[in-house]
């Protein structure tokens, strides 16, 4: 009778494939069936005829030349506003320098009354107190002018320019050239590029 008390026991592992430990100690994480990348939905074909073919690219090609004339249409738009509102600016500062002009001009014929009322002032006594007096007056005035942008117009010694000087009188004169500008009647001013008052003169012939 054979004693089954020392008989071995069957090794199970024996046909069971040895496991390989990672490399950093731990266990390897099972995969679970969420990591695994599900397959893409697979997109219908659609089969065209070549007339439904042609009509899209038509249409396509309808609808970029429509882009681009909204953009070009917006782009003229813009330029005509950006002109417009140039031109705005241009008449506002012109209107400006028009209406200074129309009020400048009504003080410059004061400035030429007291001009002529220096030129013949006295010298002494009280007379020469109020001509120093008057002399004053003339200079505030002309400060004024010159913060407004007013500036006379060079014409002694000058030659003759019909935009800028009006001849009175065209006379014979040995110590100037023909054309050159012989007295100043009356000084003219400007603002700017525009003159408000040509000056007076006589010219020599």
């Amino acid at each position: 009778m054979t004693d089954h008390k020392h008989k071995k026991p069957e090794n199970n592992n024996e046909h069971q494939p040895e496991q390989i430990p990672p490399e950093n100690g731990q266990p390897a994480p099972q995969e679970s069936a969420e990591n695994k990348s599900e397959p893409l939905p697979q997109v219908p074909m659609i089969a065209l005829t070549m007339e439904e073919y042609s009509a899209l690219q038509a249409d396509k090609e309808k609808n970029q030349q429509e882009c681009k004339d909204y953009l070009e249409g917006w782009q003229r738009e813009r330029a005509e506003f950006q002109n417009f509102r140039r031109r705005i600016e241009r008449e506002q500062t012109q209107s400006t320098l028009d209406i200074t002009g129309q009020v400048i001009q009504k003080y410059l014929v004061i400035l030429d009354d007291i001009e002529r009322a220096l030129k013949n002032r006295p010298t002494e006594g009280e007379g020469a107190v109020w001509s120093a007096g008057v002399e004053l007056i003339e200079r505030k005035l002309q400060t004024i002018l010159d913060n407004e942008g007013v500036d006379r117009i060079p014409a002694e010694t000058q030659f003759f320019d019909p935009t800028q000087h009006e001849a009175l009188t065209h006379e014979e004169s040995p110590n100037h050239q023909s054309g050159q500008i012989i007295e100043v009647i009356q000084q003219g001013y400007k603002i700017g590029d525009r003159v408000l008052r040509p000056a007076l003169v006589r010219v020599a012939k």
